[in-house]
């Protein structure tokens, strides 16, 4: 019987089918592409909103509704797609793998991610400038973080061992938020350096941006892995425990958010309308991700899995296809946006210097764009829209290369 390969797995998951697991699971497939189809959402903003330079769209004192949701729902793609990378890790390994060649893997795809990172995805993406005067470290890094050290914990742990080990770093690691960290002495300064966003400089013009601490999400790719059992239970079965997981998760964000009492250092409180109040409920951190965050986005997102189980719906076929070449879908579609930023800015504004750098580099009287700059949500709808209708059918036939290819390379995108 043919079998799958593990760069399949990253893509999807499969059902266990005797002692081997050779059909895919459409939910597993459906939820991440649903993730990089939002991920898409989160970056149009990013190029083309009035706001984004501006301030947060989750400060309650200057956003609105719309643009509030805008950005929050785009919270649930890093966490489900680290969360689904561990499980499909765990379901190559349950294949017949040995765990070192687990191992090798998970290491070396770990590396060619940091590399895209740095060399490709930031000046490429985000600045069009090969100058590397600012290098953002996002999700693509943190993953390639996450991906090696879970290579070196699948050599030591069986894969409970790894979940409960990566359950107790979500649900604590808020203990050592702010002066708490103080707890750890000499080894607060570390801490901070895995649990906070830092900001650093590599000589008198390289500036690196560390967005995405990894100590909260090498814990929620751990517990992925743990979880990829569940992946091969029955369908019935499976089922059930991801419902019942999720439902779990949901009530206790609820719970633990109403008291206020832990699990996220920005505390919500009572606002002027019902909505304001709603909005900051949900206003959990994401930099780094709180406990809250975590269960507010892994739990509806376990439930949908649970929903979504053996669907056959023909309608959610570009969502699969997006997800079978996850890392093509990410080079090519920051450049698009991009590119499409600097042609409309052309347009309006008769220029668009200020897009041959990255915007977060710039500050204060750094930041020098045309008063009025960017565009409301409709436009920033109408472009996220009009981006998946060109990437639809470029991720189509690449997925059929990647389908015909044998050529190592291939495995990596």
């Amino acid at each position: 019987m043919a079998t799958a390969t593990y760069t399949e797995a990253l893509a999807g998951t499969y059902e266990r089918k005797g002692t081997l697991t050779k059909v895919r699971l459409a939910n597993v497939d459906i939820l991440r592409g649903l993730v990089m189809v939002l991920m898409a959402l989160d970056h149009t903003r990013d190029f083309f909103s009035n706001s984004a330079t501006l301030f947060d769209p989750t400060d309650l004192t200057r956003t609105t509704a719309p643009l509030f949701f805008t950005r929050w729902i785009t919270h649930f793609c890093a966490p489900s797609f680290i969360f689904l990378a561990g499980s499909a890790a765990y379901l190559w390994q349950e294949r017949g793998k040995e765990a070192c060649e687990l191992a090798k893997y998970l290491a070396t795809r770990g590396l060619w991610l940091i590399l895209l990172e740095i060399f490709v995805i930031s000046p490429l993406g985000w600045s069009f400038s090969f100058s590397f005067g600012f290098t953002r470290l996002q999700v693509i890094w943190v993953i390639g973080v996450s991906m090696i050290l879970l290579a070196a914990l699948v050599m030591m742990w069986p894969p409970r061992v790894i979940g409960s080990a990566g359950l107790l770093l979500i649900v604590l690691h808020n203990l050592f938020d702010g002066p708490h960290a103080a707890w750890l002495r000499d080894g607060e300064d570390a801490w901070r350096a895995l649990h906070q966003p830092t900001f650093f400089h590599l000589g008198a013009h390289h500036f690196i941006a560390s967005l995405y601490p990894v100590a909260p999400w090498v814990g929620v790719m751990m517990a992925g892995y743990a979880a990829g059992e569940f992946m091969t239970w029955p369908a019935t079965r499976r089922r059930k425990i991801l419902l019942s997981l999720g439902a779990a998760g949901v009530s206790l964000f609820a719970f633990l958010r109403y008291l206020n009492f832990y699990g996220d250092p920005s505390h919500w409180s009572h606002q002027g309308t019902l909505v304001f109040t709603v909005m900051s409920f949900l206003n959990c951190t994401k930099y780094p991700p709180s406990l809250l965050y975590l269960l507010m986005t892994l739990g509806p997102g376990l439930v949908l899995l649970a929903i979504l189980d053996q669907t056959r719906a023909t309608w959610w076929q570009p969502m699969e296809t997006f997800c079978r070449v996850p890392m093509f879908y990410y080079l090519v579609h920051l450049p698009l946006l991009h590119g499409a930023a600097v042609l409309f800015s052309f347009v309006k504004y008769r220029g668009a210097t200020w897009l041959h750098q990255d915007l977060m580099a710039l500050s204060g009287s750094e930041l020098r764009l045309p008063p009025g700059y960017g565009y409301g949500l409709p436009v920033v709808y109408a472009v996220w829209i009009g981006s998946l209708v060109l990437l639809y059918p470029l991720c189509r036939w690449f997925a059929g290369v990647k389908r015909r290819r044998r050529e190592w390379i291939f495995r990596y995108f």
